[in-house]
């Protein structure tokens, strides 16, 4: 049997959940400091560029529950029998003008006991309750006050009761007196622990249609049933302590008898013994000019809860929060189905990031960014830096063919890790050869891996490269942190992707240098402790070299500061500013090693200070090497370039990267 519902799944048509802007985001953010956990949370926190984030709903969460305070009062019933009771009174006057033929004595009697009703409206009503009435329309009005106390105590602990019970006979109250009996006595059972499944469903059976919603066993009807009870509850404390007094002396007019407020009592405290973990003791402050009747008052109340519970799930600030944890259909019903379809998208990049290896759960229980996630970090990174480089949006997305060199007219069988073109027509060629002996050849042709060939390239020189980035206190004081995270990564990308054959390593120098892997320094912590090691950082630097000596040497040095610390031979880091002529001498004696290593060296100079400018400007010229100065957003595409520049054959695919752009250039 198929079942249909209204759907609730958004635009069926609109895009998948963008991973890439999520991804970018989270990896800023990672690069600034935070956590991959903290990270992904501020970005569902915040949204993307087309989608709301957990901030907004939250905001429409909150403006809403202030808009029910603002706009309501407590006070509907109180002014529906206070109009009511004025009507009577006026209709019961007027009756008694007319009447030619009462007696003088009984008119002034009557008279009288009209004139002097107390100002109470719940004192009034409980005194005219034995007034014999003169006018039938008198009669009627006051009958419904009775008639509307009690479908107002009904309505609030069973919604939708107000509209039912309208014009209800004898019969149907009896019939609601007596469901209220037997749903006393099967809560008390329950409560003993003598409760069956049974007598559940026959009670259902018996009074089914007073509950709508269809509870499946006791426990949901319980939880129902307490949630509204304990928003009455709430209602009634909210309420002045007039009106609380005087409501609760109307209660005994409902339906003529104080049988139904007994009955209600009764039910209140079994559902407290019950549940005692709902809100039974809370209040609020209305401020509005609607007055709610009872039972609108205990909905606005529920309102209330529910929306104090979604703020709760919203915030996602306490242990082992999830998106899924958010209640879609509560949400759904307080902001509308856009905000659950918002709700639901966020819900869905979160298990997507999760479920896709974009991040991972390290065996410390934390999460962490994927080798998955680096590489599409820095693909988005790479392309920007090209951006940058091509000075024209429109070579975002170039592919360059024959990027290992140039062609040498020889073809052969493709190896993994090839980034040569494809010699198509040999490729096929030996498909339809293969499959011809495999009993004929077939359309359409299909190719497998052994029958690629690639077109050779005339082979390239290798290169041994060491990035040196500053990670003094400098660098993260002065917003300069993510920049060079972002160039390290950007670098990386391309090392990994297009020059597999070149050893790309990363040092990190601050009091001291380290060699470190893509994923470390992406997640490294901005550094407070002062010192500019650059003597130990060439000494790495120069380790690598040696450890590829076919290779050529390249030498990119990203800092915001001259050396101020040194390695002594003891290993121990001797620092002290000003710049200490050992600590400079030092950092010389290594740059010259790495010249006769044969480096290609560039020294990309962050900042302003003229002391440093002379230094790094004779540093370079000392080995016959570059500087450059770019902006903080330049720096990636001046990093790549450079290395690029070292390659000859890549220079006619990205131009000449010297030549233009908002760097500027000295020694070259």
């Amino acid at each position: 049997m198929s079942r249909y519902r209204r759907y609730d799944g958004g635009d069926p048509l609109a895009a998948p959940v963008d991973l890439a802007e999520a991804l970018d985001h989270i990896g800023q953010d990672v690069m600034a400091g935070y956590s991959p956990e903290r990270a992904m949370r501020e970005f569902l926190r915040r949204g993307g560029q087309d989608q709301r984030g957990l901030d907004d709903l939250a905001r429409q969460v909150a403006e809403r529950r202030r808009d029910i305070l603002r706009r309501n009062n407590l006070d509907g019933t109180m002014q529906q029998v206070r109009e009511l009771l004025d009507k009577a009174v006026l209709a019961e006057r007027g009756q008694l003008a007319r009447d030619v033929v009462m007696d003088d004595d009984d008119r002034t009697f009557r008279e009288m006991q009209l004139d002097q009703l107390p100002s109470s409206t719940a004192a009034a009503v409980s005194e005219l309750s034995s007034y014999d009435w003169q006018s039938s329309e008198a009669r009627e009005a006051y009958e419904e006050i009775k008639d509307l106390l009690g479908r107002e105590l009904l309505d609030q602990r069973f919604a939708g009761m107000k509209q039912a019970l309208e014009g209800a006979t004898d019969e149907d109250r009896a019939a609601v007196n007596e469901m209220l009996g037997d749903l006393n006595e099967l809560l008390e059972k329950h409560a003993r622990g003598e409760g069956t499944e049974q007598d559940f469903r026959d009670f259902m059976d018996k009074h089914g249609d007073f509950f709508p919603e269809q509870p499946d066993n006791i426990d949901e009807l319980l939880d129902s049933l307490a949630q509204r009870a304990a928003a009455a509850q709430r209602m009634m404390a909210s309420m002045t302590p007039e009106q609380r007094a005087e409501l609760m002396e109307l209660s005994q007019q409902a339906f003529g008898s104080p049988e139904l407020g007994e009955q209600l009592a009764r039910m209140d405290a079994n559902l407290q013994a019950l549940r005692p973990g709902e809100d039974w003791g809370g209040s609020e402050r209305f401020e509005g000019e609607q007055g709610l009747g009872l039972g609108d008052g205990t909905g606005a109340l529920q309102d209330l809860a529910e929306l104090d519970q979604l703020a709760d799930q919203l915030s996602q600030s306490y242990g082992g929060a999830r998106m899924d944890d958010v209640d879609l259909d509560a949400l759904a019903r307080q902001l509308g189905d856009q905000a659950a379809v918002d709700a639901r998208t966020l819900s869905e990049l979160e298990r997507a990031l999760r479920d896709t290896g974009y991040l991972q759960r390290g065996s410390d229980g934390e999460l962490r960014l994927s080798p998955k996630a680096m590489r599409q970090l820095g693909k988005a990174l790479l392309r920007d830096v090209a951006t940058r480089m091509s000075g024209r949006q429109g070579q975002r997305e170039t592919r360059h063919a024959g990027a290992a060199g140039d062609l040498s007219g020889a073809t052969r069988a493709w190896e993994f890790g090839d980034t040569e073109p494809w010699d198509v027509t040999r490729s096929i060629t030996n498909a339809i050869v293969r499959s011809s002996g495999e009993g004929g050849p077939t359309l359409p042709v299909r190719l497998q891996v052994q029958d690629v060939e690639v077109q050779e390239t005339e082979a390239r020189t290798q290169a041994a490269v060491a990035l040196l980035v500053d990670t003094s206190f400098s660098m993260a004081m002065d917003g300069r942190w993510v920049p060079m995270k972002r160039t390290a990564l950007a670098l990386h990308q391309l090392v990994s992707s297009r020059f597999r054959g070149d050893a790309l390593q990363l040092i990190a120098f601050g009091r001291h240098a380290r060699v470190m892997e893509i994923e470390q320094l992406t997640a490294l912590d901005a550094q407070w402790e002062k010192g500019t090691n650059l003597h130990h950082g060439l000494l790495l630097a120069n380790r690598h070299f040696r450890k590829h000596p076919s290779a050529q040497p390249v030498l990119l040095v990203v800092t915001d500061g001259e050396p101020t610390a040194h390695l002594e031979a003891d290993g121990e880091v001797f620092f002290d500013y000003p710049p200490h002529p050992v600590t400079i001498a030092n950092a010389v004696r290594e740059l010259d090693n790495a010249q006769r290593l044969g480096a290609q060296a560039t020294f990309f100079r962050l900042g302003e200070d003229p002391g440093l400018a002379r230094f790094i400007e004779s540093m370079a010229r000392r080995v016959d090497g570059q500087m450059v100065s770019p902006e903080l957003d330049d720096l990636g595409a001046a990093v790549v370039g450079s290395y690029l520049g070292s390659r000859s054959s890549y220079r006619d695919h990205f131009g000449d990267w010297m030549g233009g752009g908002r760097g500027f250039w000295v020694g070259d």
